[in-house]
């Protein structure tokens, strides 16, 4: 790729990372439009305050993009929108980037029918939250043709900061179920942590600053137990889209002995299920919410 920039990136999803995904592309001075099924969403709106054009459909996005990323929900909405208006609109050799978590199996279905459209295309899912998308400090997990990976190199550079060639279709997938399952564990490390220090009425912000720095530490105690230490439960990852990734595990291993995971799911789920099924909205802190309901 030449140090051109390219003449428009288009973004389908615009929510929590999508948006901040976008925003960045725009400060790093990229031709950015963006699509979001939803018109009525905060982070479309972000976009459009910063002056960032969205469209009305796919087909008006991508029909002068030359490269085309996506942030969606899940595996359906990914293969209808990439698999459909993308593979029927988007130009020729153009490079699509699903950044939404599949699993690998997705991932290379998507490939191959992208690719008999004369598209290239990359699994690129991301690590870092909502934190790390606002601040362009993603983990970006890249799976597909390597030189295709290179030429998309210095885009993914404006969102990221620690940019992962794993390998053929499919890998970047497979390496997010990996890291999919260490979030899991260690949210189940910081909320018995947090829910032991309050039965022995250990004040929660002296725990983070006794603890934050010492061999328990992780990204989740630091960040995340913040967030629980200030009650604060809005998502930054929902426990529906955790849910979600811990069923493409199954979906994409069989007979996967993963105790540690079943137990986690187990306990997200208990989670979403307070406050009327409301909890599936909060963030994976809230795992938390799970432990304080079972004290007696």
């Amino acid at each position: 790729m030449s140090n051109q920039k390219p003449q428009k990136i288009a973004y389908l999803g615009l929510g929590i990372m999508g948006s901040s995904m976008a925003l960045n592309f725009r400060k790093h001075g990229f031709d950015v439009v963006g699509w979001n099924r939803t018109l009525a969403r905060p982070g479309v709106q972000a976009v459009k305050d910063a002056g960032i054009q969205v469209a009305e459909s796919v087909q008006a996005a991508v029909s002068n993009a030359g490269y085309i990323f996506s942030c969606l929900g899940d595996v359906p909405d990914v293969e209808q929108v990439l698999l459909g208006d993308v593979k029927k609109y988007a130009p020729a050799n153009a490079i699509v980037v699903d950044m939404t978590t599949i699993g690998k199996a997705a991932a290379v279905k998507l490939y191959d029918g992208l690719g008999s459209a004369g598209l290239r295309f990359l699994d690129a899912p991301v690590t870092g939250g909502d934190v790390g998308a606002r601040e362009g400090t993603l983990t970006i997990l890249a799976g597909g043709e390597k030189a295709v990976f290179d030429e998309t190199l210095p885009l993914f550079q404006a969102i990221g900061k620690n940019i992962i060639y794993c390998g053929a279709s499919g890998s970047g997938q497979a390496m997010k179920l990996c890291n999919q399952v260490l979030c899991a564990i260690n949210m189940i490390a910081v909320s018995e942590t947090f829910s032991l220090a309050d039965q022995m009425h250990i004040d929660k912000k002296l725990l983070l600053d006794s603890l934050g720095n010492g061999a328990g530490a992780s990204w989740a105690l630091t960040n995340l137990g913040a967030r629980i230490t200030n009650g604060d439960f809005k998502p930054g990852f929902t426990l529906e889209h955790m849910l979600k990734d811990l069923r493409l595990i199954d979906e994409n291993v069989e007979d996967c002995n993963l105790p540690g995971v079943e137990l986690a799911r187990n306990l997200f789920e208990q989670a979403g299920r307070l406050d009327s099924e409301q909890g599936f909205r909060q963030g994976t802190q809230a795992m938390f919410r799970a432990y304080e309901s079972m004290k007696p």
